[in-house]
């Protein structure tokens, strides 16, 4: 099984479901209810997918027993949430039995890979529609209210919903997520999103920047832009004859407002490039935070997974971020246990993470993922108590790195954009840092969406804990 481990403070997504969108007081002919899995391109698109339902008379829903639709949007990246998506189709069939009219459906990832058993074999659904085919929903819907199994899973080449504007569901009123792109064309072995996403597009830039602004009108005070690969953003703007890269993009989004902090995710080592470093050193709204998925520490092992560069290379990037952003937050994802690794490869990996001293880590046990490269070329080789041991290894080093991290802030101030109330009081707090860090301090009479400064006096593993300073 490919077993994830999470940085403390960052919690999982697996399985959420969608609610109303507050305030939304129209009244809908029929509800819907989603499920999220996956990345967070997964939970952008569940807001797509819900603007296009809401305009053919469908209205979101906490409550799956009261839902004429369910939909399950799924990820391939991971066995865990394959089986968790089987086990919750099995838990939706059973409760078509009671309310024949019920319309269930799998959206995403997993559409095309195994849209022939959720049919026809296991006839666990009604609807498989894949990430590019969501415009079709409302005549896939009609199909599928006749009887008859509906299914879209072709993969477009200039889909990327640039005209649609995502319904907010599930949001905190204060941060939101802005796809700038879809697709991938790096060919990494070990994934499967360039089979299941199609080929790498990018979006309209001013598409993208009239969204954001859009969102900074209506409250919202940070944006994170987001992209399998964001350094890989390209688009040509014939009507004015000049070319967007992703730090023109950057520059166009910071400049709606100083008070609408920027974000992106993910950054590939290969891609990144010195004008997005300074394009972010130059403007303060936009986050001093990348997460730079590293993979493995191991050169041989890199170029096993397509990677395309050298451990030298990477440490050479860590290097020039920190050059030219010195309070920069760094990320990055870990597979641990990948085809033919020896304890020698390991060894780079748990070397490289000294190097870099991440802030936040997403580890992972290798597990073979059906239709990848690495399944068609490698043997999955490493014994599964030799990557549980491994990975343990590698938790155990991240959660040193980030007690070190969090403790070397206490003491300094910060400027925090407050996101809501502390899960554990409701007498505090919480937002997040530049460097993209929890910080928790008193309630006060300050609310959500308001920078305050505050001073860090203590810390957890994963959390900063501190007092606003005032004047």
């Amino acid at each position: 099984m490919l077993e994830s481990v999470q940085k403390v403070h960052d919690e999982s997504r697996q399985g959420e479901a969608i609610a109303p969108l507050a305030g939304d007081t129209r009244i809908y002919s029929k509800k819907f209810y989603i499920e999220s899995y996956g990345c967070q391109m997964n939970f952008n698109d569940s807001e797509i997918v819900a603007s296009i339902l809401n305009k053919e008379g469908f209205g979101a829903t906490r409550d799956a027993e009261e839902a004429d639709l369910v939909l399950l949007n799924t990820c391939s990246i991971r066995e865990k949430a394959e089986q968790t998506v089987r086990k919750r189709l099995s838990d939706f069939k059973k409760a078509k039995k009671a309310r024949p009219g019920l319309l269930v459906g799998v959206l995403g990832c997993m559409a095309e890979r195994l849209k022939s058993k959720f049919l026809e074999e296991e006839k666990l659904v009604d609807m498989v529609v894949g990430p590019d085919a969501y415009r079709t929903l409302p005549s896939l819907i009609q199909e599928a209210e006749t009887g008859q199994k509906a299914v879209n899973v072709l993969l477009s080449r200039e889909e990327t919903y640039a005209d649609i504007s995502p319904v907010r569901l599930n949001s905190n009123g204060v941060t939101a997520f802005v796809s700038i792109m879809r697709g991938c064309n790096n060919m990494c072995t070990f994934c499967v999103v360039p089979f299941t996403r199609g080929r790498e597009r990018s979006r309209d830039p001013h598409s993208v920047v009239e969204e954001a602004a859009d969102l900074f009108k209506n409250g919202y005070r940070e944006v994170t832009l987001l992209g399998q690969n964001v350094d890989s953003y390209y688009f040509v703007d014939e009507a004015k004859d000049e070319i967007i890269t992703f730090a023109r993009l950057l520059e166009k989004v910071a400049a709606i407002s100083p008070l609408l902090r920027v974000r992106f995710s993910t950054s590939h080592p290969k891609d990144i490039t010195d004008e997005v470093l300074f394009t972010m050193a130059r403007h303060e709204n936009i986050c001093n935070y990348i997460h730079l998925p590293v993979q493995s520490g191991s050169t041989r092992i890199l170029q096993l997974m397509n990677r395309t560069y050298t451990r030298e290379w990477y440490m050479k990037k860590v290097d020039r971020i920190r050059e030219i952003l010195p309070d920069c937050g760094l990320s990055t994802d870990i597979i641990t246990g990948f085809c033919t690794e020896t304890e020698e490869d390991h060894e780079d990996t748990l070397s490289i993470m000294e190097y870099a001293h991440y802030d936040l880590a997403y580890m992972f046990a290798y597990s073979e993922r059906p239709g990848t490269l690495a399944a068609r070329r490698y043997t999955d080789d490493v014994p599964e108590e030799v990557k549980k041991s491994r990975l343990a290894g590698i938790v155990a080093l991240h959660r040193r790195h980030t007690l070190e991290s969090m403790q070397q802030d206490v003491g300094k101030t910060f400027r925090v954009l407050i996101e809501g109330v502390s899960k554990k009081s409701e007498n505090d707090l919480f937002g997040r840092n530049d460097q993209n860090k929890v910080v928790v301090f008193p309630k006060m009479h300050y609310q959500k969406g308001d920078y305050v400064m505050v001073k860090v006096e203590d810390c957890t593993a994963g959390t900063l804990l501190g007092k606003v300073v005032e004047g």
